[in-house]
């Protein structure tokens, strides 16, 4: 993580010298022989990193890097946020800066003597760098190869403690891969296998490589581990010894002088016209492959190439021809981790009732991950199994644990393979995770917008910060180090998840460095006092000294024993945290905001979502740098104009759900005029239509990517398409009437028409579907609701590419609803609610091809099942609300024709509102 650090800082200096030059005076020439220095450093800093483990002197050495690296940075911080402010003109102005020069002689020698200090630091840490880097053999390419082969050597073995057991759960994916190696096509196929660190890839591939009717197939054989330094030479001079070996001939003596050209060149000679199979074992990167797929000759021979990676991109990017094929691994169910588990853990595979609770709980840390079911089950073999205080030690204490016990240990090498290979801010962005409390699933759209926050995210030319920092995630992903928890039906990602073991893993690792603490309960003394972030998982109110504080980045508190209220919050923040720059509250019972919080000039993301927060006072104002403003489902009614100078704000959410007292109608907030001179905003939830010139205004906010817009009247239509056809960046759009009687008047002209919208939700009455929503090319979400249309509006929609999910509540008064053939290709969910005239819906014949989800509620006239709904394939999900009485008896009776059609339907509900709550029955 020093490398991270330093890496950071580097950047921040960089931007600092560029912008503050004009205010540095003497102090620029300090602070470009920080970055020089630090800047040497930073070249053997990966290799010390994956050293210093060893060796005491070495790991002190990199944390004072690391220690003195953060200091920097605050102190750069703190110049900014002393000298950065810019006075008003006139009598006033000057005035505010005679008395700022005052203080300000006195803060620029604190802050030179700061830097001083910290120079002082660095020559030190430098000679003990140029000793270092001839003691231990560190080098700016670093012998960071030899350790990877190490760290390979352990990932070999626990390949091996994987295949000493029957795994559980491999004769169905064994069955599958045989049945792609064997299927008869003629040319070179390749199979790719491709699954996080310790799911048994090797050990399935193995066993597929190893099948009777596998082996005979081929005339050659090879298995080549290609590791994470790939050197082409000696993997060809590996695959060349087997093929000789297996020809029993000893290898052509000319072969041990080629180059890397004749080497391929001589092995695609000798396989010409032979029938191989060939596995290349855990594939880091798709360069690898490119250098020595052309040794492998497209021939009608039906050869094979098998390959393991744990890397998603390079098992797709090996596989670019129609009959290759990649196969992810799954992790194991419950019962088959249980199986694994108690078959390494037990010798008579059954586990003694006293320790069920804890093995289970165990087991859970480990989520279906074999190596880990493996590793674990082999420490607690040699345990007593009549000492369950032993067994409890490793299940609440499992990353520490791993420290210094041969099979779990392991397990960590093999985990920190994958992230030692990671680039610095994406170690940044990794350990950060760990500020999340176990089993939580992560909301993407949240954890995007703190990693912005914080900083991880490097800027782009010509891209947003969120593309950008999409794009970190899916790298994670793509290197198998996070999970996707959940993804909505256009396919993006909703929720992610780190497996509980890495989670354990990168904590450590995260408090090791000072960098992530989770406070568990109100006892804040243990913390240290130069944490940079902590995670709250149980607020509990006490009176201990809040100083340790100061150096703190972001504060996020998951949960309350004690409710937070201002008081309190006043003191969690009188250590003076004058660098915060993210703070998550959400969930506290707040009335109002503390004055605290104002005087956080780096504040850059602010949580109150769900807090009882009232109003918002003028002093938002002083939140220079705040980017990120949640006040959903407050009571913050209208903003003040002090929310004009935040002209870094990115999103502004100040909306509340749940106020019924008009149908339909999400309560939004009174904006100040003059609201589009923030025009770096790109989410603006839910602003009130209440004039013209606040709809005009939304024109101006040319960045916008979502935008939901309340209290609409009909004589605001006209401007609003005006200033949507200048948002071309517009991705989602809320619209919602002054009440449900009011028409929406859309049938404006919008141009040019916002390519990128992808959600559009219209709440209020409809004459006609606007003419332009055809044109939505990149639509994947519709919402009409309280439309009252009386033609049917599929005729506007059948032609969309990409939409997935249509939702009609009170949309439509109509008797029948068609889907075409040919219309709606990619749609996934339906959902017809209170169409109380509605009695048919009717689909042409393969129409409605991929719908997985039905939903009808409140269409009382609808007494047959909408259309043969046996032959959609792919409905998962039927689900009938309040539906009329004659249909339901029809689907409850099982002899009946209407039962007959959905019986094969996995799920099937059927509801009622009885009593103020959900009568449900599942079929």
């Amino acid at each position: 993580m020093a490398e991270s650090a330093v890496s950071f800082l580097l950047q921040q200096i960089s931007t600092f010298l560029l912008t503050q030059s004009t205010r540095l005076g003497g102090l620029e020439r300090e602070i470009q022989f920080l970055k020089d220095e630090l800047g040497s450093m930073r070249a053997v800093l990966k290799d010390a990193e994956l050293k210093k483990d060893d060796d005491s002197e070495l790991k002190k050495w990199v944390g004072q890097v690391r220690d003195v690296a953060c200091d920097t940075q605050d102190v750069l911080d703190e110049f900014i946020m002393r000298f950065a402010h810019h006075h008003p003109d006139g009598f006033y102005g000057r005035v505010c800066n005679f008395y700022s020069s005052i203080k300000n002689i006195r803060a620029r020698n604190r802050i030179y003597s700061k830097i001083e200090s910290i120079k002082c630091r660095v020559k030190d840490i430098s000679e003990r760098h140029n000793r270092y880097r001839s003691d231990y053999d560190l080098s700016e390419k670093g012998s960071y190869a030899a350790d990877v082969e190490d760290a390979v050597s352990h990932l070999r073995g626990n390949a091996l403690l994987l295949e000493e057991d029957e795994l559980v759960g491999i004769e169905n994916p064994k069955s599958k891969l045989i049945s792609q190696i064997l299927d008869g096509s003629s040319n070179l196929k390749v199979v790719s296998v491709v699954g996080m660190w310790g799911m048994g890839k090797t050990t399935l591939v193995k066993r597929v490589y190893e099948a009777v009717n596998v082996k005979r197939q081929f005339q050659l054989h090879a298995w080549v581990t290609i590791s994470q330094t790939f050197h082409m030479k000696p993997v060809l001079k590996d695959l060349i010894q087997q093929f000789y070996d297996e020809i029993k001939q000893p290898v052509p003596q000319q072969v041990e002088s080629m180059d890397g050209d004749k080497l391929r060149a001589f092995v695609k000679d000798f396989l010409k016209e032979k029938r191989y199979i060939i596995v290349l074992d855990d594939l880091w990167k798709l360069d690898s492959w490119e250098a020595i797929k052309s040794a492998f000759p497209e021939t009608n021979s039906q050869s094979r190439i098998l390959l393991t990676t744990r890397i998603v991109d390079t098992a797709f990017g090996c596989c670019t021809k129609s009959n290759d094929y990649v196969h992810k691994m799954q992790f194991l169910s419950d019962e088959e981790s249980w199986t694994l588990f108690c078959s390494k853990t037990f010798e008579d595979d059954c586990c003694p009732p006293h320790l069920v609770d804890v093995s289970r709980g165990i087991l859970h840390k480990c989520k279906g991950l074999p190596l880990a079911i493996v590793s674990i089950g082999g420490v607690l073999a040699s345990k007593d199994k009549s000492k369950v205080v032993e067994w409890e030690m490793i299940l609440h204490n499992l990353g520490g644990d791993m420290e210094g016990i041969g099979k779990l240990e392991s397990v960590k090498k093999v985990l920190l393979l994958s992230y030692n290979d990671l680039p610095w801010f994406l170690k940044s962005c990794l350990l950060y995770l760990s500020i999340y409390p176990e089993d939580r699933k992560i909301n993407v759209e949240m954890l995007i917008r703190i990693w912005i926050a914080e900083g991880f995210i490097l800027e782009r030319e010509g891209r947003m910060m969120e593309e950008v920092a999409r794009g970190y995630l899916n790298e994670l992903i793509n290197r198998s180090l996070i999970q996707v928890a959940e993804l909505n039906l256009a396919g993006s990602i909703k929720y992610c998840n780190i497996h509980d073991i890495l989670q354990e893993i990168i904590l450590t690792k995260a408090r090791e460095q000072n960098l992530v603490m989770l406070a568990t309960s109100g006892d804040y003394t243990r913390l240290p006092d130069n944490i940079r972030h902590i995670a709250i998982l149980e607020f509990v109110e006490n009176h201990h000294d809040y100083n340790r504080f100061k150096h703190l980045r972001s504060l996020l508190i998951f949960g309350y024993r004690n409710q937070l209220n201002e008081s309190s919050l006043s003191k969690l923040l009188s250590g003076r945290p004058k660098l915060l720059n993210v703070l998550n509250l959400r969930g506290a019972k707040l009335k109002s905001i503390p004055k605290e919080v104002f005087k956080l000039f780096y504040l850059k993301y602010l949580n109150l979502q769900d807090t009882g927060v009232e109003f918002i006072s003028q002093c938002v104002g002083n939140l220079q740098n705040l980017e990120y403003l949640n006040l959903a489902n407050t009571y913050v009614m209208e903003l003040p104009i002090g929310i004009l100078k935040l002209r870094k704000l990115r999103e502004l959410s100040v909306f509340h759900e749940g106020d019924y007292s008009k149908n339909y109608i999400v309560r939004g907030f009174k904006a100040p005029r003059e609201i589009g001179r923030l025009l770096s905003l790109e989410v603006l939830r839910s602003i009130d239509a209440d004039n013209d010139e606040t709809v005009r205004e939304i024109g101006k906010l040319t960045q916008l990517r979502e935008l939901s817009i309340t209290e609409l009247r009909r004589e605001d239509g006209k401007e609003l398409c005006s200033s949507l056809g200048k948002l071309t960046n517009l991705c989602e759009l809320f619209v919602y009437s002054i009440n449900e009687d009011e028409i929406l008047d859309l049938q404006h002209p919008i141009s040019p028409i916002p390519r990128a919208l992808q959600l559009l939700s219209l709440t209020g009455q409809l004459e006609k579907v606007p003419q332009w929503l055809s044109s939505l090319q990149s639509l994947t979400i519709i919402g009409l609701l309280g439309s009252g249309l009386r033609e049917d509006p599929l005729e506007s929609l059948q032609d969309l590419p990409n939409l997935v999910e249509i939702i009609f509540n009170k949309a439509y008064e109509g008797e029948q609803l068609c889907f075409k053939a040919g219309g709606f290709q990619k749609l996934k969910k339906l959902d017809l609610t209170r169409l109380q005239q509605l009695k048919w819906v009717r689909v042409e014949k393969d129409g409605l091809p991929c719908l997985q989800y039905l939903i009808m509620a409140d269409c009382k006239q609808v007494n047959e099942l909408p259309w043969d709904i046996q032959n959609t394939n792919k409905l998962q999900h039927l689900g009938f609300y309040n539906m009329g009485d004659e249909l339901v008896m029809k689907l409850q009776d099982k002899g009946s024709e209407e039962y007959q059609k959905i019986v094969k339907i996995p799920e099937i509900v059927i509801a009622n509102w009885i009593d103020g709550q959900w009568d449900t029955h599942f079929l």
